[in-house]
Formats: structure tokens, C-alpha cells, sequence
């Protein structure tokens, strides 16, 4: 669809041009010539241009043709910008803009058309020259692409989060396939699913001794076609090249890369071309144009005998590439490998408490940014960590006596106590807060507004427009108009938050500030055609200072309740939370300055925790 806008473009300036050249000369005769010889060029009829010229018609036309051929262009423009004549000579200056197709640059240039008297007609003096004022005889154009190997995504200390995996390069030299090219590219075509003028235009197009890679393959793939690759060998060339393309934990946030297929370089549209490799998903697929670059092009002359570099006439160096550098941190994922690889299904996000940085995410069953960084989960009395910023700014005192009977009802919202949790006659509100108690936590619903409560989840980044370069989910609260609702809210049952959210509320009792998360500090943004649009990360919320003191003891209370969160040589502080109903569980607290949410299904999610923190103190 490109190539047939550019083609239509083209068409449509034949019009402009023809106006122009209409408007530039005194003398008709010398302004038909040009316009008949511009606008055949431009047009592909080679024979209208090739009657205004001197040559042989059939050299004036091979000539003409060749040179679209050898640029691998879309089409070609023409400006006439001036015209002077000296006797029975004249020449017209005029410009020329050259599309070289698949996303390539625009090649500008000035040249000149000669014109003589032949018979009293006016007729382009026709030499190579015509083409490009650089171009001589037995010489011909060619374009040369070349770009830098794939760049890596690293952790926080720079160690590649990537091994090399094999890919298959296949390819051509130009000067080798003699005769048989078309026939050798229309078997490759048929091999790789890629359109066969477009592999054959590339390669007519590229200097001869080159080798011209047409398509990429992975290891399955490969093996898959190999016998019909060797069928047309040695006309066609394999390299075997390891590159990083198989990705270390996480996985799923590091992305796999595989081959350019034909659907692929469809849907890009970008700086790739056949036989480049290609992000299929993760930071790997965000950060694709960086990764790679964009292509390096020269627009050069060769000897037509030696097939030699004669001169550089044009050279753009194309985008660099360059890593992708995360916050994550290998020896934090391995423990957070090793804490959920004993859960049923489970997943554990860390984040550096001090800065929202992430460290860590590893899922077992569960996916790490489908779940973890995006999942929408019901939050369960995990959420009473934020409903208590609310309630004690509200006046509820950690030491309020409070009920926890085994079932209660408010406003009409009946609350239940899970199983294993016994109904205390009496207990404080952090007792309550440390059991997950959550008739208790409902019966406070009337002590706190609804705008209270919204003002609490925001300052927690609850529903707040944070966003990574993957897709995440802040959190969910809804609008809350009766104390059913409010009692819903403080206990978590109408309240939508992912594990990374609420990892990022424990970072923010620990540090004394919420902070949104960050997963990447190089490049500033993917690429303009990521998933996610790039917006400016809201700003830090302090925590009150009173607050964060009453919330440390709480959650110091909360893990003396769940002791199996305990792990590693510091003192953990958290909360944990059921949710029967649907067979999960959460931890959300930290150690030191690493905080975590653990899910975990059928799971010990508190255990699972002190399973990560034991082995973040004692890696393997």
C-alpha cells in the first residue's frame, strides 16, 4: 500500500510538473523537449523521453528503466528551475527527488539536460550524465544498505538479559546468480512468503559482489524449509548468526525476538527489512526501532566490469541503535523465581521501596505482565493498608476497641469471617488490620466520607494515570454513595488492584512517599508505535508523617500474624490477605528497602514471601 501511494503521488505531480515546465519557457519548442523527457522519465514512458532524446531510443530506454531498477525506487519527481541558451545550445537546470522505496529517505539532487539542434528539433544530448551529473560510461547506480546487529535489554548493572539464540540468514551475491536470478528469487519467494518483485528488486538493486540478505528464520523454521533451501544452493547463501534473541528471566518482560516474516514487516512498516530480526512481544517489541536502529543507506556508482565502488554520491547514516536499560536486578530475580516456583500458581513483584524502581517479577502459571504488572484482581483486606490512611485521618485510633464477630451485616452488605479466622469478643483496630479481620474493618465504614477514601486510594496511585512501557493496571476503586460501599472499599471486595500496584503501596509506608513505578531508565520513551503512549509519570505523594508511623506498626503487627512471611536476616513488615472464594491469596510488605505483593493461588502467599526474602539473603 505504501509503494502504490507513493505511485499515485507520483502521478499526481506529473501535472505539477508539466505546469511548471509550461510556465518556464519562452520558446515551446525547447519546453516540449524537457517536459516530453521529464515527464516520460518520471512517468515510466520511456518512450515518450526517448524520442527527446539523441541516443539510440532502445539505449535511451534501457538506460532510463535500469536506473529506477537499480535504485529500487518508488518513483521519481522533477523540478525544471531554470533554462539558458547560448546559440544553438540550451540547458535546463532542474531538480530531482528520488523515493527509494521501503521507508528509505528521499534522495535530492541537482542536474542539468543538455539540448542541441537535430533537424531542426530540440533534442536532449543524451550521455549516462543525463541520470546524475556524477554518472560516466560503463558505470551504474546502486544502493548499499547496511545496519549494526541488534542491540541488547540489560538489567540494572548492565548484564544482558538476553542469551544468543541462532538465527539462519539467507541471502545472495548478486554477481553469482548470472542468468538464473529471477528464477533463484522466485524460489526463495515461494520458500519464504515474501513477494518476489520486492527480493528481486533488492536484489538488482544492491551492488553485485554483495551479499544481500532476503530473509531470516529461527531454529524451527529453519529446519522446517532447509531442504528446499538446499535444493537451490549454492546459488543461495546461509549464515548462521547467534544473536540476543532468547530471553533470560523475566521472560515475559524482556519479550522474545524472532525472523521478519512477511506479516510482520506488514504490520511494522518500519526501518526493517527482510532478514532482520524483529521484538515479538515485552520490552523487546516496545523498544523495537531502538533496538535496531534504522538502516544505514548509500546511493553509490560501480564499474560495470569490476563491479567496484566508484563514488559515493549520497549517504545517510540512519538512526543509531542502542540498549535498553531496566531497573531490573538478576540477583532479585532469581530469589523471586525461587520463592514462586513452589506455589501452585503464584506471581511476586519487588520494587526498590525508595525509588518505585522495579526489581523484580516472576510468575509461575500466571504471566508476568498479564498478571503481574496488568492483572485486575479483587484487592481483599491487603487493601486496609490504604483504607487506614483514610480511617486515621478520620480519627480511628490504631488502639479502638473494636468487635470481630464471625458474620455482620452493613448497610445491607453482609460480611463474613474467612475460614480459620476465630471471631474475637474484643480487639484494637490493629488487631483487626493484622488479622484481616474484615467484619471489624466493615463496622468503620461510618466513621470515614467516601471523598476520604478516594483521596487515600489516589495518594496510593490507586486509579492514578501512572503507565510502564508494558500494559499495567493501576487500580480500581469505585464511586462509594452508602456505607455498604464504604464497608466493601475498606475491606477490599469492590476494589480492582494488580500485584504491582500494591507492591508500590508498601514501598510507599516503607519510603514515607508514594512513587510510580519505573522499569526503564534508557531510552526516555518507547517507540512512537508501542502499545502504551508515552505520558509524563505523575508526581510523588508524601505519606503523613503520623500516618506512616501508626501503618509501620500495623504492618510489623500483620506479619507477627502470618509469621511464615519471615525470612532472610531483616524484620518484615506486611499485611496478608484471603480471598476463599477464589482460592487466592496476598502478601504486600517489605524488607529493608525491597518491597512485594505476592498472589498466589492455593498458595501460602505469605510464606512465598519469606521463601523470597530468605533467598534474596542467601542467593544461590
Amino acid at each position: 500500500m505504501r509503494r502504490a501511494r507513493r505511485t499515485l503521488a507520483a502521478a499526481v505531480s506529473l501535472t505539477a510538473a508539466s505546469m511548471t515546465l509550461t510556465g518556464c519557457f519562452a520558446e515551446p519548442s525547447a519546453h516540449e523537449a524537457v517536459r516530453d523527457f521529464l515527464v516520460g522519465w518520471q512517468s515510466e514512458d520511456y518512450e515518450l523521453a526517448a524520442s527527446r532524446a539523441d541516443g539510440d531510443p532502445a539505449v535511451v530506454r534501457k538506460a532510463l528503466e535500469a536506473a529506477k531498477l537499480d535504485l529500487d525506487a518508488a518513483s521519481f519527481r522533477f523540478r525544471v528551475k531554470s533554462l539558458s541558451r547560448q546559440g544553438d545550445a540550451t540547458t535546463a537546470r532542474f531538480g530531482a527527488e528520488v523515493d527509494l522505496g521501503e521507508n528509505s529517505p528521499l534522495w535530492e539532487y541537482e542536474s542539468t539536460l543538455p539540448l542541441h539542434l537535430v533537424n531542426g528539433l530540440w533534442k536532449v544530448r543524451w550521455s549516462q550524465s543525463v541520470l546524475h551529473p556524477q554518472l560516466k560510461d560503463g558505470q551504474r547506480l546502486a544502493v548499499r544498505p547496511s545496519s549494526e546487529p541488534r542491540q541488547k535489554v540489560v538489567d540494572r548493572t548492565g548484564e544482558a538479559l538476553q542469551r544468543p539464540g541462532r538465527l539462519y540468514v539467507v541471502g545472495v551475491t548478486p554477481s553469482a546468480l548470472g542468468d538464473q536470478t529471477s528464477s533463484v528469487v522466485k524460489q526463495l519467494a515461494t520458500i519464504t512468503g515474501f513477494a518476489e518483485d520486492r527480493l528481486l528488486s533488492r536484489v538488482r538493486s544492491s551492488p553485485p559482489g554483495d551479499f544481500v540478505q532476503l530473509a531470516t528464520f529461527g531454529r524451527d523454521r529453519y529446519l522446517q524449509v532447509q531442504q528446499k533451501i538446499e535444493e537451490i544452493r549454492p546459488k543461495v547463501h546461509v549464515q548462521p548468526q547467534d544473536q540476543p534473541v532468547d530471553p533470560a528471566p523475566p521472560r515475559d518482560i524482556v519479550g522474545k525476538v524472532g525472523a521478519l516474516t512477511p506479516e510482520t514487516e506488514v504490520k511494522l512498516g518500519g526501518p526493517q527489512r527482510a532478514g532482520d530480526s524483529v521484538g515479538r512481544n515485552g520490552l523487546q517489541k516496545a523498544y523495537q526501532n531502538h533496538l535496531t536502529g534504522s538502516t544505514k543507506t548509500q546511493v553509490i556508482t560501480l564499474d560495470l566490469k569490476t563491479g567496484e565502488d566508484v563514488a559515493v554520491l549520497k549517504e545517510w547514516p540512519g538512526r543509531p541503535n542502542g540498549p535498553v536499560h531496566t531497573t531490573l536486578d538478576s540477583l532479585t530475580q532469581q530469589a523471586a523465581d525461587t520463592a514462586v516456583s513452589t506455589t501452585q500458581s503464584g506471581t511476586l513483584v519487588a520494587v526498590k521501596a525508595s525509588t518505585g524502581e522495579i526489581l523484580a517479577v516472576g510468575a509461575k502459571d500466571m504471566g508476568q505482565v498479564k498478571d503481574a504488572l496488568g492483572g485486575k484482581y479483587p484487592a481483599g483486606t491487603a487493601f486496609s493498608i490504604v483504607a487506614a490512611d483514610a480511617l486515621i485521618k478520620a480519627g480511628v485510633k490504631p488502639g479502638q476497641r473494636l468487635r470481630c464477630p464471625a458474620e455482620r451485616t452493613v448497610g445491607g452488605a453482609r460480611f463474613v469471617l474467612t475460614s480459620g479466622q476465630t471471631q474475637q469478643p474484643t480487639a484494637t483496630f490493629q488487631e483487626s488490620f493484622a488479622r484481616g479481620c474484615v467484619t471489624a474493618l466493615a463496622s468503620l465504614a461510618r466513621r470515614v466520607k467516601p471523598e476520604q477514601l478516594k483521596r487515600s486510594a489516589e495518594a496510593y496511585g490507586i486509579g492514578v494515570n501512572w503507565q510502564l512501557p508494558l500494559k499495567a493496571f493501576t487500580g480500581k476503586m469505585p464511586s462509594l454513595a452508602t456505607d455498604a460501599e464504604k464497608a466493601q472499599a475498606i475491606a477490599g471486595q469492590n476494589v480492582e488492584v494488580s500485584p504491582l500496584s500494591m507492591a508500590l503501596v508498601a514501598a510507599a509506608v516503607k519510603s514515607g512517599t508514594w512513587r510510580p513505578p519505573s522499569l526503564v531508565t534508557s531510552p526516555d520513551r518507547p517507540d512512537p508505535a508501542a502499545e502504551q503512549v508515552a505520558a509524563e509519570p505523575p508526581a510523588s505523594v508524601p505519606v503523613d508523617p503520623a500516618v506512616r508511623t501508626a501503618l509501620t506498626a500495623m504492618m510489623k503487627a500483620g506479619v507477627a500474624s502470618a509469621p511464615a512471611a519471615q525470612g532472610g536476616a531483616g524484620r518484615v513488615y506486611g499485611v496478608a490477605a484471603a480471598l476463599p472464594s477464589q482460592q487466592l491469596g496476598w502478601f504486600v510488605g517489605w524488607q529493608g528497602d525491597v518491597a512485594v505483593a505476592v498472589l498466589a493461588k492455593n498458595s501460602d502467599a505469605a510464606a512465598t514471601a519469606g521463601r523470597f526474602f530468605g533467598a534474596l539473603r542467601n542467593p544461590q
